[in-house]
């Protein structure tokens, strides 16, 4: 496995919509293992194609259902591969809630998302499956599906707050109003 270079803000590849993955073989295992490393690397919860420089329907994800709090030395990640998503169904409830992206360090944007979510996606061996989410997980993945349609942040989110103190306030200022 390697690390791969996570793509930044004012890459034109973060605003293009990604293609179907049709072979699914040892180069896809490849590439969906580096992406873990890499997420994990740099402290995130999920990693779309894109944000590695590949234009194809795939994401990765951190499952954080049974995560403890405070990860320790050793932990074991599960990892949820997501290839050609499609959301199925969203809930009528939304909440909000502050976004960082990895592409756009620094920038965390509150966007409002469906408080769950039903997708369809393929599993590294091509084969189908469903899962419904909510909480942190449910809404990784509907910020990785966004990428795929080459979505970000920048265009989802009502507002922002740059990662400092100063930042911080404003943004909790901006929400009481």
């Amino acid at each position: 496995m390697a690390i791969r270079t996570i793509v930044q803000e004012g890459d034109p590849i973060l605003n293009k919509v990604c293609r179907p993955v049709t072979q699914f073989d040892q180069r896809l295992a490849t590439l969906l293992d580096d992406m873990h490393e890499t997420m994990i690397a740099a402290d995130g919860v999920g990693l779309a194609g894109p944000q590695v420089g590949m234009l194809r329907r795939l994401f990765v994800v951190w499952d954080t259902t049974d995560a403890p709090e405070e990860i320790p030395e050793g932990y074991e990640y599960k990892f949820i591969d997501f290839i050609n998503p499609e959301i199925v169904a969203v809930s009528e409830e939304t909440e909000t809630h502050y976004e960082g992206c990895l592409s756009f360090p620094g920038h965390n944007g509150a966007v409002t998302r469906p408080a769950a979510v039903k997708v369809r996606a393929q599993d590294r061996s091509g084969q189908w499956f469903e899962l419904e989410a909510d909480g942190l997980l449910g809404r990784c993945i509907q910020h990785e599906n966004d990428h795929l349609d080459g979505i970000t942040i920048m265009q989802s989110s009502d507002y922002f707050y740059e990662d400092t103190e100063e930042g911080r306030e404003a943004a909790r200022n901006a929400k009481e109003n």
